[in-house]
């Protein structure tokens, strides 16, 4: 197969290369999958660079990177249903703790890491899902419905959170949104209810005028070091802070009075280390709303396999307006 691969941390254009290599048979519970593409994530441009704390060098001596991806399954091992042949799949969780991602032609991977892609939702959503879309889904909805409650959503512009907005207006949740120039109307467009400019300096003042007066019930977080004491002022009693970042500040200090007397909850979501409950629960309301038509992943730019590094720089630049895709087919 072809396939992306690097064995020493760098810049992308240093170590990243185009390589032969052979694609590995499924084993017992296994699967092949031809895959169609494969998404570009924060996380693979960190672990690629060499940029994790305390990794001195790669896990495994030839990597193929990336988490996320689309496509058909052309080949089972023993114990998998045949019917499962020819089925369009999305993956979670590709290359964690794995040598080989979905930066390839195609992937061998334990069956149950291949979710069924809807009739309907087509393979550049299916590359989103992994991680976006189960970190949308999972902090919008890991306290149960969401009907009739208010949600804020930090960094509404960003790709986790247009997905968040729309899969809590799905929900049947009031969504305010946080988001800075361009990106509050694409917050808007999403469907947030009403959109507030992170930047403002009374910004907790303007997010309880939004409600009416009213604290939220659930927040969930993209920047929880830069943003808790805001959302310390917003939240409701007992209500929930879930984090899924905190990129600008990697050590806050927590205003733990305030937080103390409103008994709230704060919940730190890392996908790839979803239980296997948690997991079944997000991807089944995943698929729900994919089925019914109620997500759309918007895609930034799709790259061929052979400009792989180009795709990571553009993730590193940061302020994109969607996901960044490897056409692997």
């Amino acid at each position: 197969m072809k396939a992306i691969t690097y064995s020493s941390f760098g810049q992308a254009r240093d170590v990243l290369r185009l390589s032969d290599i052979d694609t590995p048979a499924p084993a017992a519970g296994e699967v092949t999958v031809d895959l169609a593409f494969s998404g570009v994530n924060p996380s693979d441009v960190k672990a690629r660079a060499g940029s994790r704390p305390g990794v001195a060098k790669p896990p495994f001596p030839l990597i193929v990177p990336h988490s996320d991806g689309s496509g058909v399954i052309s080949a089972i091992g023993t114990g998998v249903d045949p019917a499962r042949i020819g089925q369009r799949v999305w993956i979670w969780n590709g290359q964690w703790r794995r040598a080989f991602g979905t930066a390839a032609t195609q992937i061998t991977l334990p069956e149950d890491q291949c979710a069924p892609l809807p009739d309907k939702t087509d393979f550049e959503t299916g590359a989103c899902l992994g991680i976006p879309g189960l970190t949308a889904c999972f902090t919008v909805f890991s306290g149960g419905d969401v009907a009739d409650k208010t949600l804020l959503i930090q960094g509404g512009a960003g790709t986790v959170g247009l997905l968040a907005v729309q899969l809590a207006k799905w929900g049947g949740a009031h969504v305010i949104a946080t988001a800075h120039g361009p990106g509050m109307d694409r917050a808007r467009a999403a469907g947030a209810d009403v959109v507030l400019d992170y930047s403002a300096p009374d910004l907790a003042t303007r997010l309880l005028a939004a409600n009416q007066g009213r604290p939220v019930d659930r927040i969930i977080e993209v920047e929880f070091g830069a943003n808790i004491a805001t959302d310390s002022e917003v939240i409701a009693e007992n209500g929930v802070i879930c984090a899924y970042g905190s990129a600008l500040n990697m050590t806050p200090e927590l205003p733990f009075y305030p937080l103390l007397f409103k008994a709230v909850t704060i919940e730190i979501a890392l996908i790839y280390l979803l239980t296997p409950t948690q997991r079944a629960q997000t991807i089944a309301r995943l698929t729900d709303a994919l089925t019914e038509g109620a997500l759309h992943c918007p895609i930034q730019r799709i790259y061929p396999l052979t400009d792989c590094a180009a795709a990571h720089v553009a993730v590193e630049t940061g302020q994109r307006t969607g996901a960044i895709l490897l056409q692997t087919a």
